[in-house]
């Protein structure tokens, strides 16, 4: 991107309202006004921009971003990574399995001392109901005490990198790779995606994409259908959230038990297996009280019932029924693949190898949505900030 259309975006940027970003943390898409998100979005394709165009984007010369994974990643920790890196921050990852957390160090006190030259902390926790949200929330309460009481010099901001509701980072990076694959938000009205549970071998994905995905995509003028087999519902506060935005929005949010209607003449379709949301909260209850046998059996359950549905896959003849036989296929990744990942799947193999360019496509959004979570909230006024750097015009060294 040239450096007058990096300009004109920035100008464009002056014209959102999302001054209230600053100091604040990004924990869902849906507390966040559609300013603030379309600020998200400019950000992220100008930070992009400024890297392509060899530019340096380091709006740092010091500081922390603290990253703390409580379940398995590599898409979304190096997004993480590279996102601080590209701003320049340094990067630690707190491992609690050899912090003082193991030996009962508290929440508060961990938060505390860990954040005295931080700018920013990433967290990742999605693996229990009503568990990583509440973490993060008390994240923030200790931070803020923290500040007040003098202890920081400034309270760093928390990026959600996923929880038990939603992940804002990846369906924003997946957003982003829609409207850029249309040519613009303005092209999106009455395309219609399809948000489709399947099959997988493992039994216990969380909620938080079809979640993040229902509750973000209503709100520009995709028609949403969330197909799932019965028992497989996600929370109902969050299809609230979905239905009250397509009703502002003048689309629709509609509910399948069938992926062959789901995908019928949809331009965009996105299988992607999850844990049924009751099921999901006895696990919760049953890891609180350390019954090992009653995790045991749930699980024997929920993988019998999994097996019921392997015909929910993402196969050619699916694909075949979408608009004009071309729908955008997306994927969080990793898929599990038909064949290859594993014996049966949430997608054929053919269907996931022709489509594979554009996934990584669609995964390259997510440092540059990070990084302008970041500076966002880290930046008064970001225009300011990002007309500095491109007049300033020093080269990226890499």
């Amino acid at each position: 991107m040239d450096k007058a259309r990096l300009s004109k975006r920035i100008d464009r940027l002056t014209d959102l309202s999302c001054g209230s970003m600053y100091h604040k943390d990004f924990l869902e898409t849906w507390h966040k006004t559609d300013d603030e998100i379309a600020a998200t979005f400019a950000v992220a394709d100008i930070l992009r921009g400024l890297r392509e165009a060899g530019l340096s984007a380091r709006v740092f010369d010091s500081g922390l971003g603290i990253s703390i994974f409580r379940d398995n990643s590599t898409r979304t920790r190096f997004s993480f990574v590279s996102a601080c890196n590209l701003l320049g921050l340094g990067l630690q990852d707190l491992d609690e399995g050899k912090s003082q957390i193991a030996h009962g160090e508290t929440v508060r006190e961990t938060a505390a001392m860990v954040s005295f030259m931080a700018e920013t902390i990433g967290i990742r926790d999605d693996m229990f109901i009503g568990k990583g949200n509440a973490y993060m929330r008390e994240v923030a309460a200790a931070l803020e005490d923290s500040y007040r009481e003098g202890v920081l010099e400034q309270r760093p901001t928390i990026v959600n990198l996923q929880c038990d509701r939603d992940h804002p980072t990846q369906v924003m990076a997946d957003m982003l790779h829609i409207i850029n694959s249309y040519g613009g938000i303005e092209n999106l009205k009455g395309k219609k995606i399809a948000m489709t549970w399947a099959y997988s071998p493992s039994y216990g994905k969380p909620l938080s994409v079809p979640q993040g995905v229902v509750g973000l995509m209503t709100r520009f003028g995709l028609d949403v259908t969330l197909a799932h087999p019965k028992g497989y519902e996600i929370m109902p506060e969050v299809e609230a959230i979905a239905q009250e935005n397509a009703k502002a929005a003048g689309c629709a949010f509609k509910r399948a038990n069938s992926m062959e209607e789901a995908f019928e003449n949809a331009d965009i379709v996105y299988p992607k297996s999850w844990a049924p949301f009751a099921a999901m909260e006895k696990r919760s209850r049953l890891y609180e009280q350390n019954d090992q046998e009653g995790i045991r059996k749930l699980e024997k359950e929920l993988l019998a019932q999994n097996a019921e549905f392997k015909k929910w896959e993402c196969t050619e003849k699916l694909m075949q029924s979408t608009h004009q036989g071309k729908a955008l296929y997306m994927h969080c990744l990793p898929a599990d693949i038909t064949g290859v990942s594993c014996k049966e799947g949430e997608v054929e193999a053919s269907v996931f190898d022709r489509c594979r360019t554009q996934l990584y496509k669609e995964a390259s959004y997510k440092p540059y949505i990070v990084a302008a979570m970041i500076l966002l909230a880290r930046k008064r006024n970001p225009a300011d900030t990002l007309r500095g750097l491109l007049e300033a015009g020093k080269p990226r060294i890499g």
